[in-house]
């Protein structure tokens, strides 16, 4: 295995692959927030209202997270690179699907499709991470594909914006199809095979089970993975608020979405930044709890600017931003400790992760979010408490682990 990484990354310009595996990554994220500039436009041509559009998010993120329990297996048995290729071509199909559909439950139907197959790239690209790199260097690496994986919410409201502005809400999914088929090109071509036969796991239904159901059994990776999915539903809080943010609490456009996510995926890019250049310098442990403390400050300070007579403009964003630097500097590293509990199982334990994330991003999404967007005050009381509870589940296995 080390000979066969070791021939990989000297043949492969190391820039590249961090790009296409951000890439990768980007699509995932890329698919939930394009549409949120469309949401009155879809509401008008459909005839239906916010609540209805918010499913949009939800089914999507219920498909994704269900899918993702194979996606991790099938490439410990098949490989990485096939299952890649495969989903993002049912992707475009997916996505073609929405750009066709004639009402909101055939939209709904492609949004379903397109969380069966998104999650592949974004599930297997970590784990190929750590298939090729480790130590100092897959910290690098995970925080250079984190701050590029960062671009991804805020690019993605702006470019559906754009799309609004000029043309019809449907070519933002004609958008996505032609995104993905590049992605199926660039990865046939350009993207090394991670995982070699010797080391591949049986191709069978039960070896797949077993696997999945062994390391949901784990108790460390039960730990680790609420670690990551509560740590970044704090975020995600934000992000699936964004609509009621932007144009209902801040009196934004379709247009003005940047107002919100550039600054939080400058401050997300910051803490990746910060991530990769200090590897080595600080403990793991250190960059965990300052990136929770983080978040938790910046959920205290969004209420305090809301408590207050201050403008909400900018200093409502504050609150935000922080709560994205501190996710940027937890996620990639909790990410590596979860992969390395059980090394043979790497692509199990990220679809774990992903699964349960975007169950839980789903939940936010289709439940949470109507609830508590009607006030900007609810919307950080709920950023907060999954901030809190992330910190608790880290400190807990810390305790268990104290040499971790």
């Amino acid at each position: 295995a080390a000979a066969y990484r070791d021939r990989v990354t000297t043949s492969q310009p190391r820039r590249g692959l961090v790009l296409i595996l951000a890439a990768l990554s980007m699509i995932g994220p890329f698919t939930v927030d394009t549409i949120f500039p469309a949401f009155p436009a879809i509401e008008a041509d459909f005839a239906t209202d916010p609540v209805a559009m918010q499913q949009t998010i939800s089914v999507y993120l219920l498909t994704l997270g269900v899918m993702s329990l194979l996606h991790g297996p099938l490439s410990d048995a098949m490989g990485r690179k096939p299952v890649i290729v495969v989903g993002l071509a049912l992707y475009a199909g997916a996505s073609t699907i929405c750009a066709l559909a004639p009402s909101l439950p055939v939209l709904l139907l492609g949004r379903a499709l397109q969380g069966v197959c998104a999650g592949a790239g974004m599930i297997i690209g970590r784990t190929m991470v750590r298939d090729l790199f480790h130590g100092e260097s897959a910290q690098r690496i995970m925080a250079q594909i984190s701050m590029i994986f960062a671009v991804a919410p805020a690019a993605a409201p702006i470019a559906g914006g754009w799309i609004v502005g000029f043309a019809h809400w449907r070519w933002i999914f004609w958008f996505l199809t032609g995104l993905s088929l590049v992605l199926v090109v660039i990865t046939v071509t350009a993207l090394p095979e991670s995982h070699p036969e010797p080391l591949r796991t049986p191709l069978r239904v039960g070896a797949l089970v077993q696997a999945v159901v062994s390391s949901a059994r784990d108790r460390d990776v039960r730990r680790l993975v609420y670690v990551a999915s509560f740590n970044f539903a704090a975020l995600f809080t934000y992000i699936a608020s964004a609509p009621a943010i932007v144009v209902t609490h801040l009196r934004l456009g379709a247009g003005d979405f940047g107002w919100l996510f550039v600054p939080i995926v400058t401050a997300m890019m910051c803490g990746s930044w910060l991530t990769g250049h200090l590897a080595g310098r600080f403990s793991s442990r250190t960059f965990l709890n300052v990136g929770f403390a983080l978040s938790t400050l910046g959920a205290v300070s969004a209420l305090l600017v809301e408590a207050t007579s201050l403008p909400r403009l900018p200093y409502v964003l504050i609150g935000p931003m922080l709560t994205g630097l501190g996710i940027s500097l937890v996620f990639p590293l909790v990410t590596l400790v979860l992969l390395e509990v059980r090394p043979a199982h790497r692509g199990t334990l990220s679809t774990l992760q992903a699964f349960a994330s975007t169950l839980l991003n789903a939940v936010v999404s289709g439940a949470l979010v109507p609830l508590v967007s009607g006030r900007l005050e609810t919307i950080s009381l709920a950023a907060l408490g999954f901030s809190l509870v992330g910190w608790a589940w880290w400190r807990r296995h810390q305790h268990l682990h104290p040499s971790a």
